[in-house]
């Protein structure tokens, strides 16, 4: 694929996609390439297309209808959709129109329009072949220009993410894992750190070697580190923390089959988090970031950890295992524990397919955020109206911590009533975090990994990465 930014438009044989808010009345450039357009015919509903032809008739002009304001989040999508249901009628040449756009509108035309040439069927011994494009973005605006090449690098970053999360666990080991991040850090300008059974066991990183254990793949532990190119802080403004499990079978408490093979994704607070430091690293933002991704596969044998057994963790805190397939936030502990002692961020977030429960409360809509912080919440839900990935703050009273504890350990994996399986998921993690003041816990479960006009199965999102890349610029010392 060839991507241009360029002030006039393809001097060659090439269709042109349009977008429009409803009832937006700025149609004169469209005007000009094309004599059989009404503006009665259009009315910029979300996700209307609309097909008419330039004064060439061989030119195919495709509108797209972004609809109302409140619709602007889904706009990405939007132009995704209309890419990937025209990928083959469209001609090798696509000129697409953003000046009449707003900035995050821009954006997300970019993001969708190179999401939507995507192809999935990696492994497939026919694959599905779409003739090469060459997509020329027009603008007369430097600003606009600066805006589409930081959207094409987002695309690029998305998209590299949502493929990790969507390889079948036999090729995404946790090796593979940390060899990805070691491949990312070579080529964008950050460290990675990667630390082996023998290592971690050195370490004293016990929760995270308990989920492992029984697998054939051992854990490892991932440490991404990014200075910016002013950066002169000993300890990072920002530690993020990803869970990332492999597959995950639900250990010896094992899953019911019937959707087990979608657990592949159980790594998709991982890929979030390598792709937000990837991003920094690519923005070359003035900011010092560290990324935590705890790897592990949750599998069955002999070795198994078994519920009631009783654990360490790097922290030093013990843990009563009720239930084995609460292993993530297992992992977590270690690498917030981990990230605590050895950076002390100014700010912390863990992301994380972590429980069923925040499914059953917000659907596939949004992301569930714990923190203490009003502040903090504050900027992640400003980062979350920014990016269109949207997310709901879930209460995390004290009150919940009573189902957490153990009488022969320091804290349980699980509360023993059905209720409020998100939250006290999170006091949980709130235990291993010393208390402080501003940390953060995200529950992706929902929206990591879900069902799409896109593909015939569920596939990723790449939910997480932009909100996060959002967050951090704004974490930047000020001029």
């Amino acid at each position: 694929m060839n991507i241009l930014i360029s002030k006039n438009p393809p001097d060659k044989p090439h269709d042109v996609i349009a977008a429009f808010q409803k009832n937006q009345a700025d149609y004169e450039f469209l005007k000009g390439l094309s004599s059989v357009f009404h503006e009665k015919d259009f009315a910029g509903d979300a996700k209307e297309i609309l097909m008419c032809y330039g004064k060439d008739p061989v030119q195919k002009i495709l509108m797209l209808g972004l609809g109302e304001s409140k619709d602007s989040g889904k706009a990405s999508q939007y132009f995704r959709s209309v890419i990937y249901q025209n990928r083959k009628k469209l001609s090798e040449t696509i000129a697409l129109y953003v000046d009449h756009l707003s900035e995050s509108l821009i954006y997300q035309a970019v993001t969708g329009t190179l999401a939507g040439l995507k192809l999935n069927g990696f492994f497939k011994y026919e694959k599905e072949v779409i003739p090469t494009r060459e997509i020329c973005i027009v603008t007369q605006s430097a600003r606009n220009a600066q805006i589409i090449r930081e959207a094409m690098l987002m695309s690029d970053t998305q998209l590299s993410m949502m493929h990790l999360v969507d390889l079948p666990s036999n090729v995404k080991t946790p090796e593979f894992i940390a060899n990805t991040a070691k491949a990312s850090a070579g080529t964008h300008g950050y460290t990675v750190t990667v630390y082996d059974k023998t290592e971690l066991e050195t370490l004293g990183m016990k929760a995270l070697l308990a989920v492992g254990q029984g697998s054939i793949h051992p854990p490892y532990l991932i440490v991404a580190e990014y200075k910016g190119p002013d950066t002169v802080s000993v300890n990072p403004v920002v530690g993020l923390v990803g869970k990332g499990i492999s597959f995950d079978t639900g250990g010896l408490s094992i899953k019911p089959s019937a959707n087990m093979g979608y657990m592949k994704s159980d790594m998709a607070g991982a890929a979030a988090v390598l792709g937000c430091i990837e991003m920094a690293a690519k923005l070359k933002l003035n900011i010092h970031m560290v990324a935590i991704l705890p790897c592990a596969e949750n599998s069955v044998d002999a070795y198994s950890t078994r519920p009631g057994d009783i654990i360490g963790s790097y922290s030093g805190k013990s843990i009563e295992v009720i239930d084995t397939d609460a292993e993530g936030r297992l992992i977590l502990a270690d690498g917030l524990s981990y990230l605590i002692k050895n950076f002390n961020p100014a700010h912390i977030i863990d992301v994380a397919t972590l429980t069923g429960s925040i499914v059953q409360t917000l659907g596939y809509h949004a992301a569930g955020i714990f923190t203490q912080s009003d502040d903090l919440a504050k900027s992640i839900m400003e980062a979350a109206d920014k990016s269109g990935e949207r997310v709901w703050r879930m209460p995390l009273w004290d009150d919940y911590m009573t189902e957490m504890q153990s009488d022969m350990a320091d804290i349980k994996n699980l509360s023993t009533k059905p209720v409020a399986g998100a939250i006290t998921a999170a006091k949980f993690l709130e235990f291993f975090t010393e208390n402080h003041p501003q940390w953060l816990h995200m529950d992706i479960a929902g929206v990591a990994f879900t069902d799409t006009e896109f593909t015939k199965q569920r596939a990723a999102s790449g939910f997480g990465i932009r909100l996060l890349t959002e967050f951090v610029k704004t974490l930047q010392p000020q001029p």
